[in-house]
């Protein structure tokens, strides 16, 4: 007698799958917090290593300024950007290996 094959939903959510797509979103997660943190601690190394570099005066304000007034906002949506976008292709390519 054999067993019977799961049903569709069963495979897809299943411990194995979700805990596979947790863990591969928690890389990412990971990856996407430490690149922000690197761009939040690196401001003050750089002030502090490179006072000379980041007083250079770039459109009218000093390059600490610059990175942190007017390009640190954007450079945080964009992190957010690519996680949702990577995150959302990691689901679609687990529900696809689903489904094989």
């Amino acid at each position: 007698m054999s067993s019977p094959t799961p049903a569709h939903d069963d495979v897809v959510h299943s411990e194995s799958f979700l805990r596979l797509l947790m863990r591969r979103q928690l890389s990412l997660s990971i990856a996407c917090a430490a690149t922000f943190l690197v761009a939040l601690l690196g401001m003050p190394l750089l002030n502090y290593f490179a006072p000379a570099f980041m007083a250079t005066r770039v459109a009218g304000f000093t390059l600490s300024w610059l990175i942190l007034g007017v390009l640190f906002f954007p450079f945080v949506w964009i992190i957010s950007y690519l996680f949702i976008k990577r995150s959302l292709r990691l689901e679609e390519d687990e529900v696809n290996d689903a489904r094989r």
